[in-house]
């Protein structure tokens, strides 16, 4: 609850602080100017309403999600040895790293991947693909899921939440001071004597496509904190289960068929990712697997 409290008041916040900065640096007075007569605040909060709405929504159904989509199934009461490993090892992790018990799962998935998913790092999602274990030791495995653990200690989700939240609010606001720009530019005659009126198609064609061309670009600040996180997930992955079993976690990994991305809002949650290539680098949720082996390399002890 009070990673959500502060996910709330930290977007408060951010709102609060580009208001002001918007006054100061005249935006409001500039755009009048121009005959475009917008309430910036009012439509700065609208827009962090749409916003974040979607973020907010997909934290809170994200582990009824895992489920329902990817086919998680929890282990309630393991069925065997390996299912027995697998909860004991989440937990003694997760005690190692201070946080609940998670629920732990199994989906059917014949690449080697995992993630974690939920809005309470006390009461989260650790999943693991059927290939992962057919396909990794015990050591390895363990690596992978002290990851896992470390992406729920460090409340990535809320993070990337609050992440995509604020980055679609801004798409929102510009895309649509885009449209009321080129809509009055385009249909000026409109004026009458209370001033411009009404919307032309200009605007809601201008406001779809920037939000187009806004959201793309967005995409790409929320995959650079996405491979950020990755980095940091493997060190804590390293520091719980022993920096040698991260990295032949990741030459596993490297070693398996070429890796595909989660469904959907998953993706970025994954250990493994699709691999990017030119301007595909960009768009990428996961760092190139070389990348993160020489990171761990680097780590001292």
């Amino acid at each position: 609850m009070l990673r959500i409290l502060l996910f709330l008041a930290t977007n408060v916040a951010i709102m609060a602080m580009i208001s002001i900065v918007f006054q100061w640096l005249g935006l409001g007075t500039y755009l009048d100017q121009q005959g475009v007569h917008l309430n910036l605040n009012a439509l700065l909060m609208f827009s962090a309403l749409i916003g974040m709405s979607g973020s907010v929504i997909s934290l809170v159904i994200s582990k009824w999600m895992a489920k329902s989509s990817m086919g998680v199934v929890i282990i309630d009461h393991p069925q065997n040895r390996t299912e027995a490993w697998l909860v004991s090892t989440v937990e003694r992790l997760a005690r190692q790293a201070g946080i609940g018990m998670p629920e732990v799962g199994i989906f059917p998935q014949p690449s080697p991947n995992a993630f974690a998913t939920g809005m309470n790092k006390n009461a989260a999602l650790v999943a693991v693909s059927t290939g992962l274990l057919e396909t990794m030791n015990a050591d390895e495995i363990e690596a992978v899921l002290g990851h896992e653990i470390t992406h729920v200690a460090n409340g990535d989700m809320v993070t990337m939440a609050l992440v995509q939240g604020v980055v679609n609010t801004f798409v929102y606001f510009f895309a649509t001071i885009i449209g009321h720009i080129v809509d009055r530019a385009l249909f000026s005659s409109r004026d009458g004597e209370g001033g411009y009126y009404g919307y032309g198609p200009g605007y809601y064609i201008t406001q779809l496509v920037a939000q187009i061309v806004l959201g793309i670009l967005a995409s790409m600040i929320v995959m650079w904190f996405s491979r950020w996180r990755e980095f940091r997930a493997d060190a804590g992955g390293a520091r719980l289960a022993g920096r040698y079993k991260m990295i032949a976690a990741l030459e596993a990994l490297r070693r398996a068929a070429e890796p595909e991305d989660l469904p959907g809002e998953f993706a970025a949650f994954g250990i493994n990712g699709a691999i990017g290539r030119g301007l595909a680098r960009l768009f990428m949720s996961h760092p190139p697997i070389e990348e993160r082996i020489e990171a761990l390399k680097r780590l001292q002890g």
